[in-house]
């Protein structure tokens, strides 16, 4: 036997050497039997209970776009107003695209400021993306690839891969800044009390839909929205709303309401405050009668992609969320449609690193350009 000598104790001022085996010695591989694989299950296995078939479904489905609708406060939203589109700046961007700068109205009393890109070679009809950014000062900006992170900047990236792309400002950011600071909503839930910011902005992105279809270079039957973070988020809003959008991205949408050690933060009481209808319940410990992967799900069988980070927040709640996505797959599969649902999960934080990039333009291309935009071919001999 090979011994790994050590001194193991004193006995009457004389150290003792213990012989202790070597380690490969002690490490006995274990013994393991192949199996069949276990069941998953999950506090996310809610969103099929009592589902078994696309009728079952679709009757479900009802059930929940009216929670959605009822979280959101989509009851109180304003009448919506002619869009009245007006251009207030042209440039040509490198010989490969029209960028705009337009403004359009959202309110009776309220416009929206947006950039618009057109490539200069469309032939025919060609997809539409609403590009949706983070909360950032720098705003649509950023997204037009004008100031603050250049990976982030996915109207500039969406134009020069063939897309008319639209990136809208949030309507606490840019052009409509309130004097209390960017993202601040105390004055909008002044004008709309019984509102939700949620309610606002996906109303407005559904308005850039609008403006969009206005464009004779855009097929209305390819349209799609991507975002980052509150962006992000704000994409699965939209898709879950309007039925237009027939491709959705959500890169480091914000977490759920289970499972989340902050959930209060979906109504604090300061700042950007997401749903203040919901603060009273949360308070209370009650969570809504919806959560991310119900709304989500409303999405199905449309195209879906989520890209998240397991270091982006609590690690413990972004493992749920590959739980969560999962159960969202069923979903898909249930209806026939598993090719139309995808999620990737890397290491890489809050951020939308090159590889994440690729993987979301890569996934629009599949979802929004024709089948021959995106097929490989051998060798002519």
């Amino acid at each position: 036997m090979s011994c790994s000598w050590m001194r193991a104790a004193v006995l009457g001022g004389v150290w003792l050497g213990l012989c202790v085996p070597a380690l490969a010695e002690v490490d006995q591989p274990p013994v393991r039997y192949r199996s069949d694989p276990p069941v998953i299950s999950s506090s996310w296995d809610d969103l099929l209970e009592g589902v078994s078939t696309a009728e079952d479904w679709a009757t479900r489905r009802e059930v929940l776009r009216r929670r959605y609708l009822e979280l959101i406060r989509d009851a109180y939203k304003p009448q919506k107003p002619p869009l009245d589109v007006q251009v207030h700046e042209t440039a040509e961007i490198d010989g490969v695209y029209r960028r705009l700068y337009i403004s359009y109205q959202v309110e009776k009393d309220e416009r929206a400021h947006a950039y618009l890109g057109i490539p200069l070679d469309v032939h025919g009809k060609a997809p539409a993306v609403v590009a949706l950014h983070g909360t950032t000062a720098d705003g649509t900006r950023q997204t037009a690839g004008l100031s603050g992170d250049p990976t982030k900047a996915f109207l500039d990236q969406l134009c020069r891969r063939g897309y008319v792309a639209i990136a809208p400002e949030h309507f606490v950011s840019g052009e409509r800044i309130p004097p209390e600071g960017p993202y601040d909503t105390t004055r909008f839930h002044q004008k709309h009390p019984e509102w939700t910011a949620v309610g606002k902005f996906t109303y407005e992105h559904s308005i850039a839909i609008d403006v969009l279809l206005t464009r004779p270079e855009v097929d209305p039957e390819r349209i799609g929205v991507m975002g980052h973070s509150l962006g992000g988020h704000g994409a699965y809003f939209l898709a879950a709303y309007d039925e237009r959008v027939r491709a959705c991205v959500c890169n480091c949408g914000a977490a759920f309401f289970r499972h989340n050690p902050e959930v209060e933060a979906w109504s604090r009481d300061r700042w950007y405050v997401y749903f203040k209808p919901m603060r009273p319940l949360l308070l209370r410990g009650e969570l809504p009668p919806i959560d991310m992967h119900e709304i989500i799900a409303l999405i199905a069988p449309r195209a879906f992609l989520d890209v998240s980070a397991l270091n982006d927040g609590n690690p413990l709640t972004q493992r749920q969320r590959v739980l969560m996505l999962m159960k969202i797959a069923d979903v898909y599969q249930l209806l026939g449609k598993p090719e139309n649902f995808a999620f990737f999960v890397h290491g890489r934080g809050h951020a939308v690193p090159h590889d994440s990039r690729e993987l979301i333009y890569g996934f629009l291309d599949m979802h929004l350009k024709p089948a021959e935009a995106v097929a490989v071919r051998l060798l002519s001999e």
